[in-house]
Formats: C-alpha cells, sequence, structure tokens
C-alpha cells in the first residue's frame, strides 16, 4: 500500500536521473507530504521519448462522470490490475514511473493510535514506483502499484509499493517488449534502508516541512 509519500529531489535531477524532457507543469518541490488528489511527478515513454509531466494521484475510470463518482483510486493491487475493468486497458498500455524519495507507513500504537514510520532506499537514490495512468475528461490521473509486502517492511504492513530498479525501467514503460507483468513484486532484500519513526504530526495531510521526516531518535 502506498498512501503518503515524499518527493524532496529537485525535478530538473529528476529529469536527468529518467532521462526525461521535463514538463513545464510540474509541482513544485520539495514536498515532505505528498497526499492523494495532489498533482504529482510522473515519467511516462511516448515512441521512446521519455517525459516528465504531471499527473493527478488518484485514478479515475473511463466511467466515472465527476471526480467524486465513484472511491478514491490510489492504489493498483498487482494480483488484479490486469484484471479490474477500471486498470485492464492501462496496465497494458499506460505504464508510468512514480518519483519518490520516499514514503509513510503506519503502525497502530498501544491506545490505537497511528505511528507513522519513513522508508526510503538503502542506496539514498530516489525510488521508482510503478504506476498506471488514465485520461479522465482533461486530466491525467494514475494509481500507484502495489504488491505483498517483502522483508523490507519490517512487519508494518502487508502491502508495499512496487519499487523498479533502474534496469527495469525500460519494460515498465513499454519500451523493451513484454513481460511488465514480472515487475510487479515485493521488494528485495536490502533495497530499502529500515525504516524509522517519525513524529504524528504527518498524520495529518496539511502538515508540511522537513520536520516531517526527521527521526524521533535523533
Amino acid at each position: 500500500m502506498c498512501g503518503r509519500f515524499t518527493i524532496t529531489h529537485p525535478n530538473e535531477a529528476l529529469a536527468a536521473l529518467f532521462g526525461a524532457v521535463p514538463g513545464n507543469d510540474l509541482p513544485p518541490v520539495p514536498n515532505y507530504n505528498v497526499c492523494p488528489t495532489t498533482p504529482i511527478a510522473t515519467v511516462t515513454s511516448d515512441a521512446g521519448q521519455r517525459r516528465l509531466r504531471a499527473m493527478r494521484w488518484g485514478f479515475l475510470p473511463a466511467w466515472y462522470k465527476t471526480p467524486t463518482d465513484g472511491p478514491l483510486i490510489i492504489n493498483a493491487r498487482a494480483e488484479t490490475v490486469a484484471t479490474k475493468p477500471a486498470f485492464r486497458e492501462a496496465i497494458r498500455s499506460r505504464r508510468c514511473l512514480v518519483p519518490a524519495s520516499g514514503f509513510y507507513e503506519w503502525s497502530e500504537g498501544p491506545q490505537g493510535e497511528r505511528l507513522p514510520w519513513y522508508f526510503t532506499r538503502a542506496d539514498g537514490e530516489p525510488m521508482a514506483l510503478a504506476g498506471v495512468w488514465q485520461r479522465w475528461q482533461d486530466i491525467d490521473t494514475l494509481a500507484i502499484v502495489s504488491t505483498e509486502a517483502g522483508e523490507g517492511m519490517a512487519g508494518l504492513h502487508h502491502r508495499e509499493p512496487v519499487i523498479l530498479e533502474a534496469a527495469d525501467w525500460p519494460l515498465w514503460l513499454g519500451e523493451a517488449g513484454k513481460g511488465a507483468a514480472l515487475l510487479m513484486k515485493p521488494t528485495a532484500k536490502g533495497v530499502l534502508h529500515p525504516p524509522y519513526r517519525v513524529d504524528k504530526r504527518v498524520n495529518s495531510n496539511r502538515a508540511l516541512g522537513p520536520d516531517l521526516i526527521k527521526s524521533l531518535a535523533a
């Protein structure tokens, strides 16, 4: 599952990392509390030309008459993305990468409170989360693909976002033939840095600032 993440790397650096042409509508960075329904930077590929472009996080199926016509769809399950009517076409022909500097997950405290934890890559590089997208009217919208949790989730949740390594980006973006389904798997051991607890302020979608990712143990 992925319900909140950060993007602290500059858009210019992301464009260079992914070999993409940056759009002129990219959301400002850094953002330490990226929430659903907000515009986020994504990477797509059209005939081999990669673009870094803004999309709305929250997939809108073609049959929605308004953005609130049904549930807010922020994740697509790897196990069913190829068969769910909302995603069947998108997983075949509209896959994207979602750059993220890290993401949050929550555990339950002794009083039932939500305790946030922060995850990053162990190598400090940006993550490339697997996504699928859909144009709804004149809005490009997306969902982040999730899969069963691997060891790196430290037992905090039974789902995690699909994190793609650089060698797999061409296949996911449709530049290297078929077989993208094989990439939808738990993150390999050692890719994620051990998570650490952060302040509960991030539980609010209005919270801002770099202190949100400061370790409580620091």
